[in-house]
């Protein structure tokens, strides 16, 4: 059972920055992919990044240049850098198994989710 567990949102002014963390567990050597998620009041869930076994990293289009996902070599963390953030990035935050489909983007296939954690972000 893979158990996912975020830290580091918060509230962070226009343009600044933030780095989430998501402690692994129940993933031996990587056999899920893990990333992030986010949802805004309002708005559907969306997958926002995605880092496989092997370290192939997989971004939400518009996002690309603003995050950066990345693990430790144990594979039992999994961090987000969000750089320049902007208003419109305020959203609770889930760390979650993932996968990226050709033409349908990030997606959560193995329903496996931590709590969420909320980023707010103030013009």
């Amino acid at each position: 059972q893979v158990q996912l567990v975020e830290s580091g949102g918060g509230l962070v002014q226009a343009g600044g920055s933030l780095r989430l963390s998501c402690a692994v567990s129940g993933n031996p050597y990587g056999y899920y992919a893990i990333g992030w998620f986010r949802q805004a009041p309002g708005k559907e869930r969306e997958g926002v990044s995605c880092i496989n076994g092997d370290g192939t990293t997989y971004y939400l289009d518009s996002l690309k240049g603003r995050f950066t996902i990345s693990r430790d070599n144990a594979k039992t963390t999994v961090y987000m850098q969000m750089d320049n953030l902007k208003p419109e990035d305020t959203a609770v935050y889930y760390c979650a198994t993932c996968g990226d489909f050709t033409g349908r983007g990030i997606l959560n296939p193995y329903d496996y989710w931590g709590q969420g954690t909320q980023v707010t972000v103030s013009s």
